[in-house]
């Protein structure tokens, strides 16, 4: 029989000149009906080019496709070659034949329309339903993809639904004519490891259903060993390695297949973590960091005067001590609190109540400094990088003399960087460079304490193994404390000494990294480990958790019981439950 989809020798370009810019080289592949195929590769690698060149959206983007053809098996039997397909034809498979659901949920909806308006555009478009027929018909997508109170949110508007809410929306909208054909360009990067899980496992559920093929576009292995039936590696816009999964993940025989592979950290329950520091070998000293009871809530008003009627209890309670030279991360859902508590700590969110202290340096406010999630947006555009880490030192009241000029280099150095960095600007930096300038920005105070918030997860899987390797490097030669907020636990679980899980803005867990991974005592840890993907997870299929995080909206006044701990292990505790 012959292939649902057959890409040959397809090759695209962009700008005036597409030839002499290509981007997409010549990739060729087959997917049957029913089949699930991964293209994996990091940014760059011409992977949703590939994508968007299938259905022709790369049309729209300054692409064009000048080489190859893109041959689709149609409903009726007949094949038709996209690369030649007119934009009336084009229009009546998108969506229709070929559905897509595209990386960022939040940009790829309309804001000012509300979430049943766009679900019911494709009922409109290519079913002819109109008026009640469209909505209950956009009602029905919403249930098949588990949201809850359909009707209701058919009419809220994108910023009121969660990232995992909005991906289902897209799913919900990308099904909605049955497409024999789905295409999901990295579905699951931004969000949670158990949002994650769900989303994968309402595709697989669905894909059953339906029974249609896919594509799925991802740079995390973990995900394709649970998902795929062929793997299709891509570098510099060629596919330079593809076979079956067990082919690609046992025996890898391209260079790059083998690095990709082996820069993944690949979450093992506890069996990868540091060794490097022992709190029991590590003489008691006054901690790096010490926080008491922190708590922050913010209020909510609700009436015509604006007064407050409740309040968000975003912390509630948390506390925990950091050693010079540990590592301690945080972990949890979005909205569970973890940066509110690191913005807390910074002073840039202000706490309602709670303690925290920077050790012996207490009356020093650069003992701790940031390094954000997103390097593209925290380096300003129009300073040098001179400018750029002269700014802290300026900041605390100093000046850019000549010695600070000499801690620049020196930390350009040692971050990796070469010295003339310093007359350049940051857009002439890629990523992984422009992380290493805000950990270099970071450490020109001389801090105790870092607080890293998703500091890796903007990253390439190789560009992420080699800041998390630096990272551990500065740390052993400073002595530095380092405080890590992340939501991938195969991270977590390669830098991390100590753990704290955080739940609906509480800690529920907390201990050693090797005692919390391997022996979870909490149901939300446990929940959160099952939940993570991993390569010697081959096709396992994940339960479809649609328990939601409880609100934490509480009346004026309100102030919950203090937590009961039980204690597993020297240096493991974990809140009881009911």
């Amino acid at each position: 029989m012959s292939p649902l989809l057959s890409v040959s020798d397809l090759q695209v370009g962009f700008g005036r000149t597409p030839e002499a810019n290509k981007i997409v080289r010549g990739v060729s592949f087959d997917l049957a009906a029913g089949e699930t195929l991964a293209i994996v590769g990091e940014s760059g690698s011409g992977k949703s080019v590939t994508a968007l060149s299938i259905n022709r959206l790369v049309d729209f983007g300054g692409g064009r496709i000048i080489g190859g053809s893109i041959k689709l098996k149609r409903s009726d039997n007949s094949i038709l070659d996209l690369t030649t397909a007119g934009e009336a034809e084009l229009t009546k498979i998108r969506g229709a034949e070929i559905g897509m659901i595209f990386q960022e949920p939040m940009t790829s909806l309309n804001p000012v329309l509300t979430i049943g308006t766009q679900i019911e555009e494709s009922f409109r478009l290519h079913r002819g339903l109109t008026g009640r027929q469209a909505t209950a018909a956009a009602k029905d997508a919403l249930d098949r993809v588990r949201i809850p109170d359909a009707a209701r949110r058919l009419k809220y508007c994108p910023n009121q639904l969660s990232g995992g809410m909005l991906q289902r929306v897209m799913i919900a909208t990308a099904l909605a004519c049955n497409p024999r054909l789905l295409i999901a360009d990295e579905p699951t990067t931004a969000l949670d490891v158990t949002v994650q899980a769900q989303i994968m496992a309402l595709l697989a559920e669905l894909k059953r259903e339906i029974g249609m093929s896919m594509i799925f576009i991802t740079h995390d292995i973990g995900l394709v060993a649970g998902i795929a039936d062929k793997v299709v590696v891509m570098q510099a816009g060629q596919a330079v390695e593809q076979g079956e999964l067990n082919q690609i993940l046992d025996a890898p025989h391209h260079p790059y297949t083998q690095h990709l592979l082996h820069s993944v950290p690949h979450f093992s329950a506890g069996r990868a973590t540091r060794s490097d520091f022992s709190r029991d070998d590590t003489a008691r000293t006054a901690p790096a960091l010490e926080v008491d009871g922190l708590t922050v809530r913010f209020p909510v008003s609700g009436n015509f005067f604006r007064r407050p009627t409740g309040a968000v209890h975003a912390v509630e309670g948390v506390g925990f001590d950091l050693l010079a030279g540990e590592t301690l991360a945080i972990v949890g859902e979005s909205g569970s609190g973890k940066s509110t508590t690191a913005r807390a700590i910074l002073g840039l969110v202000k706490s309602t109540r709670g303690t925290f202290t920077a050790g012996k340096a207490a009356d020093r406010p650069s003992a701790v400094q940031m390094v954000f999630q997103n390097p593209y947006a925290s380096l300003n555009p129009r300073l040098r990088v001179d400018s750029i880490l002269a700014e802290p030192v300026i900041a605390a009241g100093g000046r850019a003399s000549g010695e600070t000029r000499d801690r620049m280099a020196m930390l350009l150095k040692r971050v990796g960087l070469p010295e003339n960095s310093l007359e350049r600007y940051p857009h002439e930096f890629s990523g992984g460079q422009r992380q290493r300038l805000c950990i270099a920005r970071a450490l020109m105070l001389n801090p105790s304490v870092l607080v890293l918030d998703e500091a890796v997860s903007a990253l390439d899987v190789s560009v992420q193994a080699q800041v998390l390797d630096l990272l551990i490097e500065l740390q052993r030669e400073y002595r530095l404390a380092y405080l890590f907020i992340s939501h991938d636990m195969a991270v977590v679980e390669r830098i991390a000494h100590r753990i704290a899980v955080i739940y609906a803005g509480q800690i529920v867990e907390i201990g050693n990294a090797v005692s919390v991974l391997s022996q979870p005592k909490h149901s939300y840890t446990k929940r959160l480990i099952s939940a993570v993907p991993a390569v010697d997870r081959r096709r396992e299929n994940f339960a479809l958790d649609t328990r939601q995080v409880p609100s934490l909206v509480r009346p004026l006044g309100f102030e919950p019981a203090a937590p009961q701990w039980r204690q597993f292990a020297p240096d493991h505790i974990a809140q009881a439950e009911a």
